[in-house]
């Protein structure tokens, strides 16, 4: 987890060419078209036998089918929009089952014969439109935000579970916190970070589990001194972990420098669910930032975080002193980092690595009032230990939290500030 604050220049991403956009808008007409079909057909095969068994567990008793495909079914039926039932019905398969129970109950042959053709339409917008319906789904990703959520909710969980396996690794939460506020060398800004992994454990003996900090810097920046919060090195474990926070007996923590970067490795050796620990710890990097940008530079400050370690649960908070950043709250950008590895959001051959999902950034006001937690139980209290021993009033600073589901591995999650421009001489 680091920051950065550098040139920026972003490009607007390409617009699609003519071409891409009319086969768009083609599959998105016939997507339409086919879920009005369904939703016209299967309603007015269900109609009658509704009658006399509403709600999806009547019917299903009704018809002598599944309860989860009438509750699938009536689902796509209450949405109204076409596109949205496309998104909600079952498969062909399940729906022709369907369809041939409602038959045998009185639906009226004509509805049949339509809910009949609707539902081949629908087979082959899957089979030869599009190929499967995993890739519908996607599709209908990008125009249904409800099939969005989903869609993505799910696939997120599914690479958790694949990710925790190759890597050997698990948690069930990944914490990263900034604490940023002014320095007491002028113009510049000391950036606290609380690190942490909450129910960690390894899958397979044998795996390493590694948390690392680091600073994007332009060449000439002196070196980073990062110490522990109380100002000792950070090799020491005694003033680096936040002992009353973690697991009892205190798991361990090896600290491997290179260069900018500051790899921490956990020390112990078991694997299982049944060695799962809790392990937090503080590293404060004082007069690390430059707080003003010089005037006619355009440029963005930001704190990013990085999921190295498969998690069910990311919790990314920075603090912010009041009197920093006094423009635009912050805008959130997440970035692919398997290729060209971690991105300067102010380099902007980087935007083509930008993940477009549903995650945003909630305000938490003004102290650590709001800051509780729902994967470190003594979050606050952790928080007003940190505050104090660094010498800081928490009532002066303002909290965002970025909480992702499932995070993607690989990802690098970055909050961007608006940073102040230096003010004319004697105005500071």
């Amino acid at each position: 987890m680091r920051h950065e604050q550098d040139d920026v220049r972003i490009e607007a991403a390409p617009d699609l060419d003519n071409g891409a956009a009319r086969a768009s808008n083609s599959l998105e007409s016939e997507i339409v078209a086919v879920g009005d079909e369904l939703l016209t057909s299967i309603k007015a095969v269900l109609e009658p036998v509704q009658r006399s068994a509403p709600g999806p567990q009547a019917l299903a008793r009704a018809l002598g089918v599944d309860k989860v495909l009438t509750s699938r079914v009536l689902k796509a039926i209450r949405s109204r929009d076409p596109m949205s039932a496309t998104h909600a019905m079952p498969g062909p398969d399940p729906l022709r089952r369907l369809v041939k129970a409602a038959a045998k109950k009185g639906a009226a042959p004509g509805s049949v014969a339509e809910a009949g053709k609707a539902i081949d339409s629908f087979e082959i917008l899957i089979r030869d439109r599009v190929g499967d319906r995993s890739l519908l789904d996607a599709i209908l990703s990008a125009w249904v935000p409800e099939a969005r959520r989903e869609f993505e909710l799910r696939r997120k969980q599914s690479a958790f579970k694949a990710m925790s396996q190759l890597k050997g690794v698990q948690a069930e939460g990944l914490v990263a916190v900034a604490v940023v506020g002014p320095s007491r060398e002028p113009g510049l800004l000391d950036v606290v970070w609380i690190n942490g992994l909450a129910g960690v454990h390894r899958v397979r003996p044998g795996v390493g589990v590694k948390i690392s900090t680091r600073r994007m810097s332009a060449p000439g920046t002196p070196r980073r001194q990062p110490r522990s919060l109380d100002g000792r090195p950070i090799e020491d474990p005694e003033g680096l972990m936040l002992r009353e926070f973690c697991s009892e007996p205190m798991p361990r923590m090896n600290v491997h420098r290179v260069g900018e970067v500051v790899h921490y490795t956990l020390g112990e050796e078991g694997f299982g669910p049944n060695t799962a620990v809790d392990v937090f710890f503080g590293e404060a990097n004082m007069a690390e930032l430059p707080r003003y940008i010089p005037r006619g530079e355009s440029r963005k400050s930001y704190y990013f975080a990085e999921v190295a370690t498969p998690s069910k649960i990311l919790q990314f908070d920075v603090l912010v002193h009041e009197s920093l950043y006094p423009g635009p709250e912050p805008s959130l950008r997440i970035y692919d980092t398997s290729f060209d590895g971690v991105a300067s959001v102010n380099d902007p051959s980087r935007e083509i690595d930008r993940l477009d999902m549903l995650e945003s950034i909630e305000p938490l006001g003004m102290g650590l009032g709001r800051l509780r937690s729902a994967v470190v139980p003594r979050y606050a209290e952790m928080m007003r230990h940190v505050m104090t021993t660094i010498g800081a009033d928490a009532s002066r600073y303002r909290a965002y939290r970025c909480r992702i589901d499932y995070p993607v591995y690989g990802s690098q999650v970055a909050m961007v500030f608006e940073p102040e421009v230096e003010p004319s001489d004697g105005a500071r």
